[in-house]
């Protein structure tokens, strides 16, 4: 008897702490964490109902009420895999469990005083003749609980049809013993299945969660590409420049990213997420003219000295623009990255660039990529200031201001593969 104690004590630690961690978890809905409650109280209710009547310290004089609890219990327990179900997600599952319980409790009920399906008498509990009306409803309720473990992880691949192996095996361990030789573990293997179900069906609620998770960065990622070549273009057009500017700078500073890498120069710096954000962030290299009037922007000639110096401002300013825009929709990384490009892409390699002369390794690696595909390509295109330029000669002019200008290292890279620009 001690045997029984120990089982009926585990089974009903078990389901307390599911029971304890369905009311405190925040992944389901309230529908799914009432069918989770009601599977979980009603394995804890049937184990009870059954270490009662086999406990042992049966006593004649509680036949009737031995007899109701039995009822109860044999018309909840093949209930167990159609609450199940429900907590997995199918439709219309209420109005099946309504219709389950009252078939099972009207049979239990009528069958009952006749002890067709069991009986109590001065010694005990007895299984009547037709106690296979018990086992053909529990064997329903199982088939039930697989069909709906299928339906629910069709879209799981390879993952369904494991654990509903793992759940038969167990059931099966329970639900044999208890038939054929009356050893009655059947609720510690329903609690150990229903635990699998449980475990199962958080997974696969905890990738729902993730995939949701992932296509609203995606989404949002979107969202901040628009919103930056947008903008971006917008800023171009003032200068009587088109969006092809900002699109084809992203396409160099990309280029000269990946070749970067490959080729091991600065590859320590330069891995998928530095060429992901940086051709994403190219275009607002030039936010900062913003600040410049129409007048500087359009001149169809040379800017005079304190033109020049105004122009100077849209990289002074730009680190700030970049934050009053991008605030409160990108995270703090792709605005500082922003920001640098903005701020630094007029520096030079020697020291004598703008706003604050950096020098070297001090400019941001970033914009020292974006300063060689600004240049080359404001070289080749047409201004309002002047006309473009042959590519042979561009590169010449790039190649000759390496070491002043330009990062040598990248304009090595940036030569080597002219063709793909």
């Amino acid at each position: 008897m001690t045997f029984y104690l120990s089982v009926f004590i585990l089974t009903e630690l078990m389901m307390i702490a599911m029971v304890l961690h369905v009311a405190h978890y925040s992944g389901f809905t309230k529908t799914q964490k009432t069918w989770y409650l009601l599977t979980f109280i009603a394995i804890m209710l049937c184990s009870g109902a059954e270490f009662a009547v086999h406990c042992g310290y049966y006593i004649s004089s509680m036949k009737v009420f031995m007899t109701i609890l039995t009822v109860m219990q044999f018309s909840t327990a093949p209930m167990l895999g159609i609450l199940f179900v429900g907590a997995l997600g199918l439709n219309r599952q209420k109005k099946i469990a309504y219709i389950y319980l009252a078939i099972n409790l009207l049979v239990e009920t009528i069958a009952a005083p006749f002890g067709w399906v069991f009986y109590f008498n001065d010694e005990g509990y007895f299984r009547g003749n037709l106690f296979i009306i018990y086992e053909i409803f529990y064997f329903l309720s199982l088939i039930y609980l697989v069909v709906g473990m299928i339906l629910v992880g069709r879209k799981f691949r390879n993952r369904d049809a494991r654990t509903i192996i793992m759940v038969i095996v167990v059931l099966i361990a329970g639900i044999v013993p208890m038939t054929l030789y009356q050893i009655h573990v059947t609720y510690i293997a329903v609690a150990v299945s229903s635990i699998i179900c449980y475990v199962y069906y958080n997974d696969l609620v905890q990738q729902d969660i993730q995939a949701e998770l992932i296509a609203n960065q995606e989404k949002m990622s979107g969202m901040q590409s628009h919103i930056i070549t947008g903008l971006s273009s917008l800023i171009e057009s003032r200068d009587l420049e088109t969006g092809e500017h900002v699109s084809r700078t992203a396409s160099y500073v990309k280029l000269i990213a990946e070749y970067s890498r490959k080729e091991g120069v600065y590859a320590d710096q330069i891995d998928d997420h530095f060429i992901s954000m940086l051709s994403m962030l190219a275009p607002m290299h030039d936010i900062g003219k913003v600040v410049v009037s129409d007048q500087i922007l359009r001149k169809p000639a040379k800017l005079t000295p304190e033109e020049f110096e105004a122009m100077k401002k849209h990289a002074e300013v730009g680190g700030d623009v970049v934050r009053e825009v991008l605030s409160g929709v990108a995270e703090e990384e792709y605005i500082s990255f922003a920001s640098d490009i903005a701020s630094y892409h007029h520096e030079r390699w020697d020291g004598t660039g703008y706003p604050f002369r950096l020098k070297g390794e001090e400019i941001p690696l970033a914009a020292r990529i974006m300063a060689i595909a600004d240049v080359f390509d404001a070289l080749i295109s047409k201004r309002c200031y002047k006309e473009a330029i042959p590519r042979e000669e561009a590169y010449k002019i790039i190649k000759e201001e390496s070491g002043t200008h330009f990062d040598p290292k990248l304009v090595e890279v940036f030569l080597r593969h002219k063709k793909e620009f």
